[in-house]
Order: structure tokens, then sequence, then C-alpha cells
């Protein structure tokens, strides 16, 4: 009898209680990934004062050069809520547009990333040369591998939309994309200012 009555219901019913438990999933895993941020982030201020006689935050962070990578990710995060917006109004190709804007500076935020790694490891302060140094690389690597594959997921979901439009299950991964780059976001607030900004002044 039960499933008989299951039956009559409208298909968009299951879907949507599929899409629900999706989406409470995802806040499970965001949860999650917070709890590791927030390790990282005490194993940070923990060892983030031993240098081992070598370079500190004041010789090896450049804040206006940081400052630019900060807003190369707000701009992309605000980029991606304008194409939310116009995922709202139906306008395929303004979602498009907000989407491979929010890609392009994502994508410049983790250029200007690895540049700075490169240029620290080049020079001989790599994660194995101090306690501070193995947190750093450590915490923002973290974000860093972060934002590279939310960057890919981007990268799907624009395919996606190209191919099937803006279906229902296309906006619920779109929402829940959203999620993670403004998650990201915060996470990277937080680093810039405890780890680059609070270091250095």
């Amino acid at each position: 009898m039960q499933n008989s009555m299951e039956s009559t219901y409208p298909a968009e019913w299951h879907e949507a209680d599929r899409l629900e438990i999706q989406m409470l999933g995802f806040w499970i895993y965001l949860m999650s990934d917070l709890v590791i941020f927030a390790i990282l982030f005490a194993t940070f201020i923990v060892l983030g004062q031993n240098y081992a006689g070598g370079p500190g935050p004041k010789q090896l962070f450049d804040l206006p050069y940081l400052f630019g990578e900060t807003m190369l990710l707000l701009t992309s995060s605000v980029a991606y809520g304008f194409g939310m917006v116009a995922m709202q109004q139906e306008k395929k190709n303004a979602v498009l547009a907000g989407l491979g804007a929010a890609f392009l500076l994502g994508a410049g935020f983790v250029a200007m990333e690895i540049h700075e790694f490169y240029g620290m490891i080049m020079a001989g302060h790599g994660p194995s040369h101090s306690g501070f140094l193995s947190s750093f690389f450590a915490l923002v690597g973290t974000h860093g591998t972060h934002v590279s594959f939310g960057l890919l997921w981007m990268a799907v979901m624009m395919i996606q939309l190209l191919i099937k439009g803006p279906t229902v299950v296309v906006r619920s991964r779109l929402m829940r994309l959203s999620l993670f780059w403004h998650f990201l976001d915060i996470v990277w607030v937080g680093v810039f200012t405890v780890v680059y900004l609070w270091q250095v002044l």
C-alpha cells in the first residue's frame, strides 16, 4: 500500500527530497572542512613564531602583493554572486558570464599564490626550514588546493550549463558551489588577517 501511495507522488517531489538531502550532506562537508581549517589555524598560531634562525614574516611577505591577491578572490566571489542573481532571472548567458569572470579571477589568485610559493622555495625558504614555514605552507597550501578544486568544479558546471541549461539539478549544484566558493572567501580573510597582516604588523 505504501509503495503504491508513493508512486502517486509527483516525480518533482522525489527529486526535491533528493536535492535537499544532498544540500544537507554538503553542509556537513563544509562543517568538516571548517574543522580542518580550524586545526591548521591553531597549528600556525602555535608554531608561527618558530623561525629557526631563518626569515620571518616581515622579510618574506609583500603586503601590497598579497592585498592584490586577496582582491582577486573577493572579486571572484562577487562575480559568482552576480551569476547566481542572473540564474534566478533565467538569464543563461549572464550566468555563464558571471561564472567565467569568477573562474578567471580565481585562476589569477591561484597563479599569484603559486608564484609566491615558488619564490619562497627557490630562495631556500621551503616548508622544511622552520615550524613557521611548515605551518604556513600547510595552511595556505590547503586553502589554495581547495580553490583549485573549486575552479575545476566551476569549469564542469559551465560545461553542464551550456549542454543542459539551467535545470533544477544544475541550479542545485551551482548553489552548492556558491556555498563552497564563499566559504573559501571567508577562510581567506582569516588567512590574510592572521597569517599575513597580523604577523607583519
